[in-house]
């Protein structure tokens, strides 16, 4: 009988083979932003995140990264983050690709994020002076040095928590939605309209013609004014605000 010892080893070698063989760097043309070097990593294989000892959690009220090793804290860096107009996205995401010298805005290092309704990711920034503000489009900015460091120590696969309300500030109403937005929150009003048997696409955060078309149906038939507009009172009939 194998010593059980030796089995986890070996299976622990043969867990780094295969997280080697999918962890390919590789030139991928970025729309925009032109050809980059970038690491790709499969976020659906759990074995990339079982090789990390790290997790990122985020908190945009506090401008805070935290770095955690094995549940315990371990680095804290200042941030900047988005603005209410294009928050930064509010949940549990992985790290699924790390790339360098994306432009000047980015800074020298890139560590994007598995969001399902755009590209969003922890970047360094040509503006240090917005670190500590809600000045970004949704991304994570972080001082050049802060994010080569990051860089550096973050494995693909890592776990990033971003905390808050997805509805964001509680303290003001959220904001209208319509045709065109991406977010958390239009995610969540997609949810809501298809458990109510409104809207048949897919939950992507993404605000196109056929969740317009759910959202005017749903005003209609609850006395609303069909714009297709996601107001204060549509939050308040989705159950979504007292």
């Amino acid at each position: 009988m194998m010593n059980p010892i030796k089995v986890l080893n070996k299976l622990l070698r043969m867990a780094f083979l295969v997280w080697a063989m999918i962890v390919i760097p590789t030139g991928s043309l970025v729309p925009g932003l032109g050809r980059q070097a970038i690491a790709y990593g499969d976020p659906a294989l759990p074995i990339v995140s079982d090789a990390s000892i790290y997790s990122i959690e985020i908190y945009p009220h506090y401008h805070q990264l935290i770095v955690k090793t094995q549940g315990q804290k371990f680095k804290t860096y200042p941030v900047a983050v988005g603005n209410p107009a294009t928050p930064t996205p509010v949940g549990e995401y992985k790290v699924i690709y790390k790339g360098t010298n994306w432009g000047p805005a980015f800074g020298p290092r890139w560590l994007g994020l598995n969001v399902p309704w755009g590209t969003y990711g922890i970047h360094g920034t040509n503006r240090p002076y917005s670190i500590g503000q809600n000045l970004s489009h949704g991304c994570i900015r972080m001082r050049n040095r802060d994010v080569m460091e990051l860089y550096e120590l973050i494995p693909l696969g890592t776990k990033v928590t971003i905390y808050g309300h997805i509805l964001g500030n509680s303290r003001q109403d959220p904001r209208a939605l319509a045709a065109g937005d991406i977010g958390g929150d239009v995610q969540l009003i997609q949810s809501r309209l298809k458990s109510a048997g409104y809207f048949n696409g897919v939950c992507n955060g993404k605000f196109r013609a056929d969740t317009t078309a759910a959202l005017k149906q749903y005003q209609r038939d609850h006395g609303l004014i069909p714009n297709g507009v996601v107001s204060v009172k549509v939050y308040e009939s989705l159950g979504l605000l007292e």
